[in-house]
């Protein structure tokens, strides 16, 4: 829709193929119903939000960055805000508004939308010279294509793989996809005993086998019957590459107390609960749900008195609240994860113009290329910025055959 809008608005015919009945299926379900539009930060700082490829994406970010994008959805009567992480959102808190938004300026901007996909492209002497489609046949109007078909994550909503394959049609090379900003699964048993327990104000560190530390930070994390889910989960997926790697995720569950502070409140709470059961003295600390796998984690028999705990008993207690380890398997399908990880090989794009050099005339753009970023509006960001490039250059080569 980008692409498009941006194209029309350069002076060119422009219509656009949406498989879906409606357009916009994949922003609905972005930020959780609310869309999170972009990240409102400098250059810089959305640089350091895409560990892949980011170098790539400089010319486009630096022509149409987030303040790019705030001004654009602001222009079409969306009033926008910015919340925690610099995270933007419609002050409505409402995707719909920014689909709609995207939706009437293209039909203000004469784009025509056409229930129609690409089936197959062709290419002669190195230019793009066939668009098929499925109830259109062969597009014979067509003199610039965008591929802006999205990844393979939720297909749910249209993106179903199709732009690779049609991109691989015509010689780029595809890097293999896998999700990122994914839930992450686990064999161990804690994790189906603990389904549907949310934790806040947790701190996760994930490491890899050789202990470094590839992931830390404060927020919310979800248990799962597979797994690990949640905001944290999601956004430490992107630092990991379960083909390189294996990892472990540990789980400070009171990072606000450092371990002396931690050892008092628990000396102060087992004064007060001194002829209490250690499983019931545990209610205090973690919630009700956790407390007969903190039992099995410290080796503390649940119906101990409390006064009959040793030291080297409460210590073991203390370390399983700062660490609480959960091996990792690897991700979830990339049908589940919020982005794409992989796709077209960014050397075979013009990173100015998004146009391929292996056919001249089509243009490839968002998640389709082998670009991801972090969570919090990084990944829209990309999107807006690339769809931007590709349609103005796409409407200059349409302008001038």
């Amino acid at each position: 829709m980008m692409a498009a809008i941006t194209a029309a608005r350069a002076g060119a015919d422009v219509f656009l193929l949406e498989p879906n009945e409606k357009v916009g299926r994949k922003l609905y379900i972005t930020g959780k119903g609310r869309c999170n539009v972009t990240n409102n930060c400098d250059r810089d700082q959305l640089m350091a939000a895409v560990p892949r490829n980011g170098k790539f994406l400089y010319s486009s970010f630096d022509r149409f960055g987030p303040a790019d994008a705030m001004a654009f959805f602001e222009d079409l009567g969306v009033r926008l805000k910015t919340e925690r992480g610099n995270r933007v959102f419609p002050v409505s808190d409402k995707a719909a508004d920014i689909v709609d938004a995207l939706f009437f300026e293209l039909r203000r901007q004469g784009v025509e939308v056409r229930q129609d996909r690409v089936t197959g492209l062709a290419v002669r002497d190195g230019q793009l010279a066939v668009v098929r489609s499925e109830k259109g046949g062969e597009l014979k109007d067509c003199k610039a294509l965008v591929l802006a078909t999205g990844g393979a994550s939720y297909p749910r909503t249209g993106s179903t793989g199709d732009g690779y394959r049609l991109a691989q049609s015509v010689g780029h090379t595809i890097i293999p996809i896998r999700g990122s900003l994914v839930p992450l699964e686990s064999e161990d048993p804690c994790c189906a005993k603990l389904q549907g327990l949310s934790l806040r104000n947790v701190e996760l560190r994930v490491k890899n086998e050789r202990g470094k530390t590839v992931f830390r930070e404060q927020g919310e994390l979800l248990f799962t019957h597979f797994g690990l889910s949640g905001p944290l989960v999601l956004s430490a997926s992107a630092h990991m590459d379960f083909a390189r790697s294996k990892y472990a995720a540990h789980i400070d569950l009171k990072p606000a107390l450092d371990e002396q502070k931690l050892d008092a409140r628990l000396l102060r709470d087992f004064e007060e609960r001194a002829n209490q059961d250690y499983a019931n003295a545990l209610g205090g600390l973690v919630p009700r749900s956790m407390v007969s796998v903190l039992v099995e984690r410290t080796g503390i028999p649940a119906d101990t008195k409390v006064h009959d705990i040793r030291r080297e008993q409460r210590r073991k207690l203390l370390e399983t609240l700062k660490d609480f380890a959960v091996p990792l398997s690897g991700p979830r399908p990339v049908e589940e994860a919020v982005v794409t990880s992989g796709g077209v090989a960014v050397g075979e794009v013009d990173p100015r113009t998004m146009e391929s050099k292996k056919a001249r005339g089509l243009f490839i753009a968002g998640e389709l290329l082998d670009v991801d970023g972090y969570t919090g509006g990084f990944n829209l960001q990309i999107a807006w910025s690339t769809g931007h490039a590709a349609g103005l250059a796409a409407a200059e080569r349409a302008n001038n055959i």
